[in-house]
């Protein structure tokens, strides 16, 4: 039986009830209980599964990168571009669908025709969700929205970016590494400045002095500069439906 959340519109995307502005909950209130956050959970899960379900047929490329990047940023604007080529593609962009790279990506796939996903955080502070999501979800709970990004792509794309970007980075790695995802799955990192320190590192340190890896391991992700480079590895790549 699917667990339905009361449910509001904001710019076009499905939010819970309980993720209104201005909300406050009492003192002792049972959505602070153990029991509640269970049920939440589940709920964010069924739903999220749910809403990626309806984009089985569309090829689709999941963007990860910094949040703080603006739109004369040159990383937004390959990201930008990026997101255009593979809109023009017929393929759709999934971003978690604040600012940043997120909105660099998901505007150029509307500005490509190209379906513009995204997969939204709420935070008291940071986190809103850029003008350019056409079809979104929003949710409460970090663990669950990741999931969600996880599983809502046949490649990935990693541009500059902070803690966040480095963290999905490393997941997706380790996910295929240990072949949870399994398939020919493209990660891209683009952007050789940023990411050759830190892979440099992974293979002279993490590899060579502490051997914590394989070799084989450090082929599961490409390093590229532009847009279209990224775009000839994207379409090389079969198209997975996971549902």
């Amino acid at each position: 039986m699917r667990l339905i959340t009361p449910r509001h519109e904001k710019n076009g995307v499905n939010l819970p009830a309980s993720k209104l502005p201005s909300q406050a909950k009492p003192h002792g209130d049972f959505r602070d209980s153990f029991h509640w956050r269970v049920l939440r959970i589940l709920s964010e899960f069924t739903d999220g599964f749910t809403f990626l379900a309806d984009f089985n047929e569309v090829k689709t490329v999941s963007f990860f990168g910094s949040a703080r990047f603006l739109e004369d940023n040159h990383w937004y604007k390959e990201a930008q571009r990026l997101g255009e080529i593979l809109g023009e593609k017929g393929y759709g962009v999934v971003t978690g669908g604040g600012p940043g790279i997120m909105e660099a990506g998901n505007r150029g796939a509307h500005e490509g025709g190209g379906e513009s996903i995204g997969l939204n955080i709420q935070l008291p502070f940071e986190q809103r969700i850029n003008p350019w999501v056409r079809k979104g979800i929003g949710f409460h709970y970090f663990f669950s929205r990741k999931v969600m990004l996880t599983y809502a792509a046949q490649a990935y794309v990693y541009f500059p970016g902070g803690f966040g970007t480095l963290d999905e980075f490393f997941e997706m790695v380790t996910l295929i590494q240990t072949k949870k995802r399994l398939g020919n799955i493209p990660v891209i990192c683009i952007g050789r400045d940023f990411w050759t320190p830190l892979l440099k590192w992974v293979e002279t340190d993490v590899y060579g002095k502490f051997a914590a890896i394989d070799k084989e391991d450090m082929k599961i992700y490409n390093v590229v500069d532009t847009a279209e480079e990224a775009w000839k590895i994207i379409k090389k790549s079969p198209h997975i439906k996971y549902f």
